[in-house]
């Protein structure tokens, strides 16, 4: 419903439908703001919570506080949820509330506050739970200190909290990060001994550490568990992971088997196509790519650039550079448009031939894309520089000179090579060699 909807838009659809007199219970809201959730619309269900709240008055429930706390996070940052916890009534500030605060802290990495909030959660005897003990994994996970995620378990085993799902894929993800498959293995093991109820997840975490491993037939094993805990009918996103791991196997049969089975069952969409190429791609299938790509091209609904993207990936692979030219002449001719990937991909691929000329032409590109963040690093800037310095190519550094400042990438030893690229001739561009002087003295 508010999926594509921009700020404000929400509660002024939401006024619309009160005015007109249509239902607005509480419950009907609440899991309407749970699925925008679900699909990461962070920003239009705050605001439906925000309109439930503020406009209409309605109370919402500890659950729902802690709802609302996650959602603060994506949308305004780790102050905002502080503030919010802070103006909670005591009575709010539960096992829920606390826990989500946990969870945000240790999604933002602040260790130091996240273990003060869990030691707070123990004295207030709400921490004996499987969740915040997760929620600590995670983040030590994500800070490489692995010994800490083993001690947690431990400590787990000591409290007699029982692990889950995702205390076996973190367990798991923490030793094959520590090379120690067999330790894996045994994780694993204990798990299922101790009938902990593993859900797919568990087997498409153990698949992609043999896969890394280049464990084939393991990975493969590992597969087939996974495939034998999903219901056909139920979720797509196993599947999914099927379709990409077995390409990272290359094995094309299973993954021309799986996606006959998205293709046949769940409706298809961009991501499903992008997932496909993205698999044909490893094993080179660059003629499957295009069937799979034009396809695609005669059904979609809204053009999404990195299904293109892939294409002119694998193009410029098998260095079919005029094949990839094309495709975007092609794409643009119908209204559509590439990104800041697509620049990078051309870029890269004619900087690494040594055609300058014709990368120059993609940083132009890149140049004039609107509310472009992309910065060009210091060793492409160099492969530029080095050309025009040695060729004195005047009109190519000034071109070059212009992207810098469009692009906002003047620095001190750019100005040099610049300069030394242009004074050395009678052609040297005096707007050119001001716009660069000032870039540089506005970034100094």
């Amino acid at each position: 419903m508010f999926g594509g909807a921009g700020e404000g838009s929400v509660s002024r659809a939401m006024d619309e439908w009160a005015r007109e007199g249509r239902g607005t219970r509480a419950a009907d809201l609440v899991r309407c703001a749970k699925e925008l959730r679900k699909y990461k619309r962070h920003a239009q269900a705050l605001e439906l919570m925000d309109w439930m709240v503020n406009t209409k008055g309605m109370k919402i429930s500890y659950a729902e506080h802690a709802i609302r706390l996650d959602l603060i996070y994506y949308v305004h940052g780790i102050e905002a949820v502080e503030q919010y916890f802070a103006d909670l009534p005591d009575s709010a500030k539960n096992y829920r509330t606390y826990g989500m605060l946990l969870n945000c802290y240790c999604s933002a990495k602040m260790e130091e506050k996240a273990t003060y909030i869990y030691s707070k959660m123990e004295e207030l005897g709400i921490s004996s739970g499987t969740l915040p003990i997760n929620n600590l994994m995670s983040l030590y996970m994500k800070l490489g200190q692995h010994k800490k995620v083993t001690n947690l378990f431990e400590e787990m085993k000591v409290k007699n909290v029982k692990p889950d799902n995702l205390t076996c894929c973190l367990l798991m993800s923490t030793y094959a990060a520590l090379n120690k498959i067999d330790a894996v293995e045994e994780v694993l093991k204990e798990m299922e001994e101790n009938d902990v109820a593993l859900g797919w997840s568990a087997y498409s975490t153990l698949a992609s550490i043999y896969v890394n491993a280049g464990m084939v037939k393991k990975a493969e094993s590992a597969l087939k568990k996974l495939e034998g805990l999903v219901d056909i009918h139920d979720c797509r996103k196993p599947f999914d992971f099927l379709l990409s791991l077995y390409a990272s196997l290359n094995n094309l049969s299973e993954v021309n088997r799986i996606w006959n089975v998205i293709n046949t069952t769940f409706r298809k969409t961009n991501f499903s196509y992008l997932l496909m190429l993205q698999a044909l791609y490893r094993p080179y299938d660059t003629d499957r790519m295009k069937q799979i790509y034009e396809y695609w091209k005669s059904i979609y609904e809204n053009y999404d650039p990195r299904l293109t993207n892939m294409m002119t990936q694998a193009h410029l692979r098998n260095g079919m550079d005029k094949e990839a030219e094309l495709l975007w002449a092609t794409t643009k001719g119908k209204g559509a448009n590439f990104n800041s990937k697509t620049c990078e991909l051309f870029l890269e691929h004619y900087l690494g031939k040594g055609d300058v000329a014709s990368a120059s032409n993609w940083l132009e590109n890149m140049a004039k894309l609107p509310k472009n963040h992309w910065k060009l690093d210091q060793e492409k800037m160099c492969c530029f520089l080095k050309y025009f310095e040695e060729h004195k190519d005047v009109e190519g550094a000034e071109r070059f000179c212009n992207c810098l400042s469009m692009l906002g990438c003047i620095d001190g030893k750019t100005y040099e090579s610049l300069q030394r690229s242009y004074f050395p001739t009678d052609k040297a561009s005096h707007s050119c060699h001001q716009q660069i002087k000032e870039d540089y003295v506005d970034s100094a």
